[in-house]
């Protein structure tokens, strides 16, 4: 599993062969879909929200949480299985998407509101469904990953929502029902946790592959 240090950075372990195949549940850390804070097109909020819950009723369980923003220089990366989607492959480009996952131990749950999986799904069969391979895309549509421990993202992340706005200020998507959410120290930082220069921001940025080896651990 992938573990935090001191610095927020990722850290791998290695646990060995698992051989005991009895493991108790996980921890359903939300009750289901519906019950959850949602606004269509913020996903970064939507995340916030989740986090901030698990926050609230399971705090133990927030160390155990990752939040993984998707974006690419060129801000057009191709994620399928989402509702947004159109046609059978529900393919659809976006800008930047953000997920939570969940691994308290060599298991990994990922919490994707926008996707049309099952909430959760296995951080394997998402993987496979959403992104596939990069292997099939041009270099302008690799997917990279700003992978930010929960509770540093919880304490950081702010958005005045400026990037939902037209020139003469109205909304391009209405906005969530409760205030934009900042911090002492800042009113917005939502570019930098979109920017996948790895030599600035909060988290590691990965490409696919390294995500999968973090994240997924064969049995």
């Amino acid at each position: 599993m992938a573990s935090v240090s001191q610095t927020g950075k990722l850290q791998r372990q290695d646990t060995g062969i698992v051989t005991n195949t009895t493991k108790k549940p996980l921890l359903n850390i939300f009750t289901q879909r519906c019950d959850c804070k949602y606004t269509p097109c913020y996903c970064e909020e939507n995340v916030w929200k989740l986090c901030s819950d698990v926050n609230t009723r399971h705090p133990s369980e927030l160390q155990h949480c990752h939040i993984v923003f998707v974006s690419n220089d060129c801000r057009t990366v191709p994620l399928w299985r989402q509702k947004a989607g159109k046609e059978e492959e529900k393919l659809v480009i976006w800008d930047y998407h953000v997920l939570f996952l969940y691994n308290p131990d060599d298991r990994c749950l990922v919490y994707d509101l926008d996707s049309e999986l099952p909430f959760p799904t296995y951080f394997h069969k998402y993987v496979t469904e959403t992104f596939r391979t990069d292997q099939i895309l041009k270099p302008d549509y690799f997917r990279y990953f700003r992978v930010v421990p929960a509770p540093v993202f919880l304490q950081c992340f702010a958005s005045d929502r400026r990037h939902m706005k037209r020139a003469d200020g109205s909304w391009i998507k209405p906005p969530p029902d409760y205030p934009a959410i900042s911090t002492p120290a800042s009113s917005h930082n939502l570019d930098e946790f979109i920017n996948m220069d790895p030599t600035k921001g909060l988290g590691q940025v990965m490409n696919l592959t390294q995500l999968v080896k973090t994240f997924y651990q064969q049995p």
